[in-house]
């Protein structure tokens, strides 16, 4: 049995009376050029079937589809590291339960903690983090995050350990980037944009300081839930793994915005916030 060497959500179809086309992974149709070659035998190798081109024109075909990156050039599915295995979820159980099932399937062993958004009853300090040398650290908030929760946790990365959370506000979640080293965007940066980004600041930084009245408790859907975890997991497997980040925006420099009522996923680009540089003092 062969395996093809199409790359994952590339396929080749015969178009009658056109020849053949190739349906890319963002599902546009393009015509194949063959000229001369044998069509049969470029179906061939490019399924698995052939070894080699048998000729030189099939050789410029086999050629352009992998310069145009439609061959996999490697394992389908890489294996998780070894070294990257212990992943530490804190959070609320509705939110790490999936995720965790998500990263045993994938190779990885996640550790759970259960623990609230009240900082007083939270191990935030950043010592309890790095206890048992986890490679990464992934805290799921089903709420909006209380002022100073996460700030021991961005220091994570300056330690060698990835750093990784969401959060919930009302009807909408937050999936935050990847911060695997220093310099990457932390929660810190992720509040502070957003603040730069809305008129509503002060409105924005005191529903995150809270207390705030609400109706009605609001509860995450399974489906919610899952689609969280599985946006979590999979940036986790691509740091894990180093799997190239698919169309869009790097993983690391992505929030993005979940609407918990259609299960909606925006992706915005975020930078970190350079340090300001302290007010030269006068001299007299």
């Amino acid at each position: 049995m062969f395996r093809s060497r199409l790359a994952p959500g590339v396929e080749v179809v015969a178009v009658p009376g056109r020849g053949l086309a190739v349906r890319t992974a963002e599902g546009e149709f393009l015509t194949v050029r063959t000229r001369d070659a044998d069509e049969e035998a470029l179906l061939s190798v490019l399924s698995g079937a052939a070894v080699a081109p048998a000729d030189e024109e099939l050789h410029r075909l086999v050629r352009a589809f992998e310069d145009a990156g439609y061959l996999a050039d490697g394992p389908q599915h890489p294996e998780w590291p070894a070294a990257r295995r212990h992943i530490r979820l804190l959070g609320d159980p509705v939110l790490t339960e999936p995720l965790a099932a998500h990263l045993t399937a994938l190779g990885a062993r996640p550790r759970t903690t259960a623990v609230t958004a009240a900082p007083a009853a939270s191990p935030h300090d950043l010592d309890d983090l790095l206890h048992e040398d986890p490679a990464a650290v992934v805290w799921c908030i089903d709420g909006p995050v209380p002022d100073g929760l996460w700030d021991d946790a961005d220091r994570l990365p300056e330690h060698g350990v990835a750093w990784l959370r969401c959060h919930r506000e009302g009807w909408q979640a937050y999936v935050e980037p990847v911060a695997a080293a220093p310099g990457d965007v932390v929660s810190a940066h992720i509040r502070a944009r957003r603040l730069a980004a809305t008129p509503a600041h002060r409105e924005l930084a005191a529903y995150w300081s809270g207390p705030r009245t609400s109706g009605a408790p609001l509860r995450l859907t399974v489906p919610a839930a899952g689609l969280l975890a599985a946006l979590l997991a999979d940036d986790l497997s691509r740091w894990a793994t180093g799997a190239p980040d698919p169309a869009g925006l790097p993983a690391r420099r992505r929030l993005r915005r979940v609407d918990l009522r259609t299960l909606t996923v925006t992706e915005h680009p975020v930078l970190p916030v350079p340090e300001v540089a302290p007010i030269p003092k006068k001299d007299g």
